[in-house]
């Protein structure tokens, strides 16, 4: 199938195609049918997203959870010097996106061109959570993950369905600093963050499960609370990186963790709940972009894990995306989708 450097692959809550954004700029839409070779352009963004460098591009896309109603839909991306999330509409009775219709709903300088996160995702809750990284650079220089008039850093969450009249969101009612201590950015939900890369949802569990890209040492697994500090750049997985005096007491540690000698860049999943490998339902599949590994971490309610290795690969894993039917799939960034599936 004709892609290059895939992202994300994602249905639309609407149809039986499935979508895939490539890091260059365009969203490509296809059958979700193996048989399938060619997948069809859904917009091209190449004319405003700067792709240079290893971090940069078209980041993000997710689909509003009445796309079917309003043909709205949100994508991440980066330009030379900034990142933007915008929405755009359906053309009207057609399958495409209009490239005409973008309305610019939030917007933050990026530093550096490394560490911008870059992903979406609707909510069980209807809000539009948002990943960011911490700008860039190594090891935070300007500690944006722990400064919280900073949205560099963080895991932001948004309501898009009642705006206001100068921007096209709102703050939820329970995001920590609504209508806070001056200073604080309203727009974030979690903290301390170095490059989530991939978040989603266990709606059984209410976990909020996000995947930080680590630093020298260590990458991790994090369920992600409304208000939480995860500890960048104080901490690096459970391990003091750049500690302070005193320490905070409220870091939340990682529920699970590897360090450099298993992989070296994280890519976060999601929980299985299909029905054509029923052996992984109720656990978060993630991997490696670096060693191609990916595992079955089992997360208990009482937060305690069990994780397991299933399979050693040559992949550059940059996804993994959902059907409509709830079915996984590898994205691999040299350009080819694959589906898990269980031995006879």
């Amino acid at each position: 199938m004709n892609l290059k450097n895939p992202l994300l692959l994602t249905p639309d809550g609407k149809t039986n195609k499935v979508y895939v954004v490539e890091k260059t700029g365009r969203i490509k839409s296809f059958d979700n049918d193996s048989s399938v070779e060619t997948a069809e352009i859904f917009l091209d963004l190449s004319s405003q997203v700067d792709a240079a460098g290893g971090e940069k591009g078209l980041l993000g896309l997710a689909f509003h959870p009445h796309y079917n109603e309003n043909g709205y839909f949100y994508v991440n991306y980066t330009d030379e010097t900034t990142t933007k999330v915008a929405r755009y509409s359906r053309l009207d009775d057609t399958d495409g996106g209009d490239f005409d219709s973008e309305e610019i709903i939030l917007e933050f300088d990026q530093p550096y061109t490394n560490h911008n996160g870059g992903h979406l995702a609707f909510g069980p809750d209807g809000y539009l959570y948002i990943g960011t990284g911490d700008g860039g650079s190594g090891g935070d220089p300007e500690n944006n993950a722990q400064n919280t008039a900073s949205l560099l850093g963080k895991i932001l969450r948004i309501d898009v369905d009642h705006t206001e009249e100068d921007q096209l969101y709102t703050i939820p009612e329970d995001n920590p600093f609504k209508e806070n201590t001056e200073g604080h950015k309203e727009e974030i939900y979690a903290c301390g963050l170095r490059n989530p890369w991939k978040f989603s949802f266990d709606v059984e569990r209410d976990f909020l499960i996000a995947a930080d890209v680590g630093q020298d040492s260590i990458e991790e697994i994090n369920i992600i609370e409304n208000g939480g500090n995860y500890g960048w750049r104080i901490k690096e997985g459970t391990q003091e990186f750049n500690p302070v005096e005193p320490m905070p007491d409220d870091l939340i540690d990682p529920i699970w963790e590897y360090d450099h000698s298993v992989g070296q860049s994280i890519t976060g999943g999601y929980v299985y709940d299909g029905e054509e490998t029923p052996g992984l339902v109720d656990y978060y599949i993630y991997g490696d972009f670096i060693s191609g590994k990916i595992w079955a971490l089992k997360i208990n309610l009482d937060e305690t894990v069990e994780n397991h290795e299933l399979l050693e690969t040559d992949l550059l894993i940059s996804s993994f995306g959902l059907d409509a039917a709830g079915e996984l799939y590898v994205v691999d960034f040299k350009g080819k989708i694959y589906q898990l599936a269980e031995e006879d």
